[in-house]
């Protein structure tokens, strides 16, 4: 029994491994350009869940993923459930996904509704 134990518990590890690894790379900036972009389109929907509030926007381009901070930073930026709503223009300052074929974006600031939100305020470029 001790054995089969063993095998269980490693087998669970090596599950709980397995997943965790694309979650770790996920996170980070390590997947995204060092240069900033910036974005404009409309809102089409809003999720403020973890790990990372995300917006989809329509741009002249596609629809691009736009992740914000965790939950706990994107509140402390002002930005919470309701600061955006499907149809709001927006324009949404960050670094974008390395492989051009994704449209996807870490927002540093957004902005929405003529409120600024400063994302990673220390991350902001000065142009």
């Amino acid at each position: 029994m001790k054995l089969s134990k063993r095998v269980l518990a490693g087998l669970a590890f090596s599950v709980l491994a397995a997943g965790a690894a694309p979650a770790l790379a996920h996170h980070g900036w390590s997947w995204a350009e060092s240069e900033q972009m910036t974005l404009q389109g409309t809102v089409e929907q809003v999720q403020i869940a973890p790990p990372h509030p995300t917006l989809k926007v329509r741009a002249k381009d596609g629809v691009w993923t736009v992740e914000l901070g965790n939950p706990s930073q994107t509140k402390e930026a002002g930005f919470i459930e309701g600061s955006a709503k499907p149809g709001d223009a927006i324009t949404a300052v960050g670094n974008r996904d390395q492989d051009a074929a994704n449209k996807r974006m870490k927002a540093v600031q957004v902005t929405v509704g003529g409120k600024t939100y400063n994302i990673y305020p220390s991350r902001i470029k000065k142009p």
